[in-house]
């Protein structure tokens, strides 16, 4: 078996290229390293089973061989990567997502869309299942990403209606673990990067706009389930333990002795108020809900953070 996993130097991408080589695939990443990592799939250098290639998704490629399944998770993923890569990010869902497809049809491959969470917008509900339709604004300055994946979602069914292409769609909820880039613009690193560099931690608004956190390895695990499931439709997988910004900024506090105050700056147009996933449909149709506590998945994640950060100051 061998896969093509789009944006496999990215965060999530390079995970779930090791859960599928300890699965026995073959794999072949595509990556432009715009917000991808080389340095993530350093240590799979020597693996005969595994080749890293680099290439934009978004202009037309070719892939010699046999393809069992295509996984596309090439994009920006945080609002300073995808504001600042605005049209690349819109041609990512909607050009590349058309040519992995074609991609797959050609091969007669399997194909999951790695969407997101972003799809509901700013929800009027919560938690937020599948089949709410959202609540998005198609001309704000977070359109560029939520409408792609919008766009990335339609084009996948439109090729499983039409072409019969066997598809599968995952909304993935906010996600942490090692790999993740410090500063990257998502709550998490941004704490961490403040408290590590001693700067006062940024909550935006008041603070009580909620989210949810799920561990990278509990996220693959969902991930591949969908992966080798019938189900066609859009599947929430994240983690349902719902908390505000702000405990959360209060809990990576705690981690860091004399840690910075917490100040608050304007909340930026069209951030999400509340965003929490109803997995009921993964629990019973995968058998699948996390299995890592905050506290644990916390650990090992500023275990790596605190890595990094001496790595980037030792260099300066």
């Amino acid at each position: 078996m061998r896969a093509v996993v789009t944006g496999g130097a990215g965060f999530l991408g390079s995970h779930l290229c090791d859960r599928l080589l300890a699965e026995g695939w073959e794999v072949l990443a595509l990556d432009n390293l715009v917000t991808g990592d080389a340095e993530n799939l350093a240590h799979l250098k020597g693996n005969r089973k595994f080749q890293c290639d680099r290439r934009n998704v978004n202009e037309p490629f070719l892939v010699d061989g046999e393809v069992g399944y295509v996984f596309h998770f090439a994009s920006p993923a945080s609002p300073p990567d995808y504001l600042k890569h605005p049209i690349d990010t819109l041609k990512v869902g909607s050009i590349a997502t058309m040519r992995t497809l074609d991609l797959a049809m050609t091969k007669k491959a399997k194909y999951l869309l790695a969407s997101t969470s972003e799809c509901y917008g700013d929800p009027e509900v919560s938690p937020q299942s599948e089949s709410y339709w959202g609540h998005v604004n198609p001309v704000g300055p977070r359109s560029v990403y939520d409408e792609a994946k919008r766009f990335a979602e339609a084009t996948t069914m439109a090729y499983h209606r039409y072409h019969g292409v066997d598809t599968h769609i995952a909304r993935i909820f906010n996600t942490y673990g090692p790999r993740m880039r410090l500063n990257d613009g998502r709550a998490l690193p941004n704490f961490v990067f403040q408290a590590l560099s001693g700067q006062t931690l940024t909550v935006y608004g008041d603070g009580k706009q909620t989210r949810s956190f799920c561990y990278v390895s509990d996220l693959i695990e969902g991930i591949y389930r969908l992966s080798q499931s019938d189900e066609h439709y859009p599947t929430n997988i994240g983690d349902p333990n719902e908390m505000t910004i702000y405990e959360f900024a209060e809990r990576i506090r705690a981690h860091f002795p004399n840690a910075p105050a917490i100040v608050h700056k304007p909340l930026p147009e069209d951030d999400p108020k509340q965003r929490c996933p109803d997995i009921t449909k993964a629990k019973k149709l995968l058998g699948w809900e996390p299995k890592v506590s905050l506290e644990d998945g916390l650990r090992l994640t500023l275990e790596f953070f605190k890595a990094q950060f001496s790595k980037m100051t030792a260099s300066r």
